[in-house]
């Protein structure tokens, strides 16, 4: 999730260990020490305003995101991302790379209107640098919905999604997308647009993974619930036990078995809702 700028600028500061794990087998909290004396030993040697006291900041940022140390990672990428701003400029590749993980910092401490801005300036730029259809510009428009649809912003999410649902390089990135898209409509009431959307993913997941596959097994679910919603509850029943079905067949996997556990609670509740209790009692 988050990018270092060691590969981008071509060197590291001086005694920067690389992001994974190292033949010593250090711990995270020792690399991170290592990771702030080093970006110390920059700032001495180099001052706040230099290429490689700006790489060190971001890694160590990252560092503190992949540790969970949440707090202190937002706080490192903005004082980074001032820098970037002054040396690079407001829409240089590498002040994205800072930008970007600033963005993904926001959203994992529940702020995204924050995160917003960043996917904002990220999406101008890209689609400007790159172009609309670029995966890097897609990426950044569909977060931007993400982020639009958490604060409520409905409308503008679901323009963003419609976009990108057009400009995705792959069906699988088309999928994921056509997801946040339900979600969005739903948002606003529009349940059947909703429904569409998911109707239109486990299509394509059931021709490409199969019916019994976790990832169909959980749009298929989701389809069920959002029939619900819509105030659609025979179709509801009708989709959520043809799910319950398919996950039966496959209950030996265990997250499977759990989504199963799911799906009969919530087709009990189909089954209630259109007056067949018994068949929902039948259920427990």
């Amino acid at each position: 999730m988050w990018r270092s700028l060691l590969r981008r600028t071509g060197f590291a500061p001086n005694g920067t260990p690389s992001a994974g794990a190292g033949p010593e087998g250090r711990t995270p909290a020792v690399r991170a020490a290592a990771l702030e004396r080093a970006l110390q030993d920059s700032l001495a040697a180099h001052g706040p305003d230099d290429p490689r006291s700006i790489a060190a900041g971001n890694n160590l940022a990252s560092k503190y995101a992949q540790m969970g140390r949440r707090e202190a990672a937002v706080s490192r990428f903005e004082a980074t991302l001032e820098a970037a701003v002054a040396v690079f400029g407001a829409d240089h590749p590498q002040t994205d790379v800072i930008r970007e993980n600033l963005a993904w910092s926001y959203e994992d401490i529940g702020r995204p209107a924050d995160a917003a801005d960043m996917w904002e300036a990220l999406l101008q730029n890209r689609d400007t640098r790159l172009g609309a259809t670029a995966p890097d510009t897609v990426a950044a428009r569909s977060r931007l919905a993400v982020c639009y649809r958490r604060t409520g912003r409905h409308d503008a999410a679901i323009a963003h999604f419609e976009r990108a649902v057009e400009d995705a390089g792959s069906v699988e990135e088309s999928e994921d997308l056509r997801i946040g898209l339900s979600l969005a409509y739903s948002g606003v009431g529009r349940y059947d647009d909703a429904t569409q959307q998911l109707r239109m993913v486990l299509a394509q997941r059931n021709r490409r993974l199969g019916s019994r596959h976790l990832d169909t097994l959980l749009v298929h679910h989701r389809l069920g619930r959002a029939y619900t919603q819509a105030g659609r509850p025979e179709e509801a029943v009708e989709t959520l036990r043809a799910a319950y079905r398919s996950g039966l067949a496959a209950a030996g996997d265990p997250e499977i078995r759990m989504l199963t556990l799911k799906m009969r609670r919530d087709l009990a509740g189909a089954l209630s809702a259109v007056g067949r209790h018994r068949d929902a009692a039948a259920l427990f």
